[in-house]
């Protein structure tokens, strides 16, 4: 690189870098208000947050910015397609025409409402009260609609809210995806629910939630989680949320009554963080410094939560443990009756609480509903009444009330109405086959896991997936990495080998 273009790649990376910089800052806001801001600084943090949002946006709109894109063009050109370089210009080009295309105040409006609408869910939800929030919920629409009207020539209205989170994906082609899914999960849980239902008992017992913490850090430690990059903290929804590489935060919650809430929402989360806490540091407040993809994030989130936590050889490890922190409510259960509990399938209300099986249909509701809404087919009015209606027919049960009915998710509340819940489907197929890739590279993992060791895992992940952050588009990664497109074809063979064991399913 001669001086012309090394000076002005230092440019660019400090441009970006305020950029990243202010995203993080907007983060922290969020973070706060989400764990400890009383309810009073709520019209405060909408200011905050808008004003924030449009900092931002202003910045990675500059004219400037583009120039400087332009020049380092045949720089970019001269470079191997997945050098660092060449993936940092491919990256920031693509976030820089996405940007142009959006006013810097439309996105400070989206921001400041985006704050009020969270503020009124987190009140009307165990209220259950879903007209205090259907006003927000109805500008949300509007805004969404209007986020894609900035992208003319579409195929489909949500398609550029589905590009935001998994780009490269469609309306279409995840409808595609689901379709064939869908046709290969109703026959499992209908062989499922012909079954004698197992027993769970067990893991609605007394939990103090101070031991339910110990116990999940105590996991989430071995894993690998940072605590000196990183901390834990309680909130309405759990999430996770960066404000640099050196500080990667997760949240979770708890019930005293039911296990499986807090320790699997714990070791989600922890997923997460992993996934952003080992990527390449040279990639701090730069746009290749985050996960490729809601998909691929989720396909960490998902692996260590469910791949790992809910398997058999990790309880055979940490069970006795569990059984001495909860020695009254586990010492007449046995690993096999607590190993069939966490894995229990059945029809039920919660998506976050949904079993493996159950969970995508969980999934394909939202999605339908947000499409519909979006096309201007189902009214936010409407929507409790054609939630409802769809539980009962996917899944045979009907919500009693909105708090666990509609009001349930915090997504459309918080954020755009489309374009997030594909994601963790996407996560649960990919999450399979990166797992099984990671087996064929060390075939112990299996073996570990079942020794409380993960190290071999980890550095697998660290390695193939977690170091690149956002350097290659999600097909690309998953056939790096794989070496095969993505395919359902993993997860459906995961699903009939594990439950057909617990089940006894031909």
């Amino acid at each position: 690189m001669d001086k012309t273009m090394k000076k002005k790649m230092e440019q660019l990376k400090s441009k970006l870098m305020e950029i990243g910089d202010l995203g993080y800052i907007s983060s922290l806001l969020n973070w706060d208000q989400s764990t400890y801001m009383p309810p009073g600084g709520a019209p405060a943090r909408a200011r905050q947050m808008a004003l924030i949002g449009r900092m931002a946006h202003e910045k990675q709109t500059d004219a400037k910015l583009g120039k400087l894109l332009d020049a380092l063009e045949p720089y970019r050109q001269s470079l191997p397609y997945d050098s660092d370089d060449a993936s940092l210009l491919r990256v920031a080009r693509r976030d820089f025409e996405l940007a142009i295309k959006v006013p810097s105040a439309f996105m400070a409006d989206f921001y400041g409402h985006c704050a009020l609408s969270y503020e009124n869910w987190t009140q009307a939800r165990p209220a259950n009260d879903f007209q205090k929030v259907a006003p927000f919920l109805e500008k949300t629409l509007d805004l969404s609609r209007q986020f894609a009207e900035y992208f003319p020539g579409y195929e489909h209205v949500g398609d550029p809210l589905i590009n935001l989170n998994d780009e490269g994906m469609k309306a279409s082609s995840v409808r595609a995806l689901f379709a064939s899914l869908r046709q290969q999960l109703v026959p499992i849980v209908k062989a499922i629910s012909a079954q004698p239902p197992a027993d769970d008992a067990c893991v609605h017992r007394h939990f103090p939630e101070s031991l339910q913490s110990q116990f999940g850090v105590e996991v989430i430690t071995a894993y690998g989680y940072d605590f000196k990059r990183g901390r834990q903290d309680k909130t309405h929804h759990p999430f996770m949320t960066k404000f640099s590489l050196g500080d990667v935060r997760i949240t979770t919650r708890f019930d005293e009554h039911f296990l499986n809430n807090g320790l699997f929402s714990t070791l989600h989360e922890a997923g997460h963080a992993l996934y952003e806490q080992n990527i390449n540091p040279a990639f701090e407040a730069t746009p290749l410094g985050v996960g490729t993809s809601s998909g691929v994030h989720e396909s960490q989130s998902r692996l260590w939560e469910n791949l790992v936590g809910r398997s058999r050889p990790f309880w055979e490890f940490y069970y006795p443990k569990l059984q001495k922190v909860f020695p009254q409510s586990l010492k007449d259960v046995s690993l096999e009756a607590f190993y069939r509990a966490i894995n229990h399938v059945k029809r039920s209300l919660i998506r976050t609480e949904a079993d493996e099986v159950t969970y995508n249909l969980h999934v394909m509701i939202r999605f339908d509903l947000e499409l519909q809404m979006l096309e201007g087919k189902l009214a936010v009015r409407d929507l409790p009444e054609a939630w409802n209606a769809r539980y009962t027919a996917d899944l045979g049960v009907t919500p009693p009330d909105h708090k666990d009915g509609v009001l349930q998710d915090v997504h459309w509340y918080s954020n755009f109405i489309g374009g997030v819940f594909q994601g963790y489907t996407l996560g649960n197929l990919i999450g399979v086959q990166m797992m099984e890739a990671a087996q064929k590279a060390h075939p112990t993992i299996v073996e570990d896991m079942g020794c409380g060791k993960f190290d071999a895992l980890r550095s697998w992940l660290k390695d193939n997936v977690n170091w690149h952050g956002r350097k290659y588009l999600t097909d690309e990664l998953v056939k790096r990495v794989t070496g095969k497109p993505l395919s359902i074809d993993p997860y459906i063979h995961y699903l009939k080998r594990k439950y057909g064991e617990l089940y006894q399913l031909s």
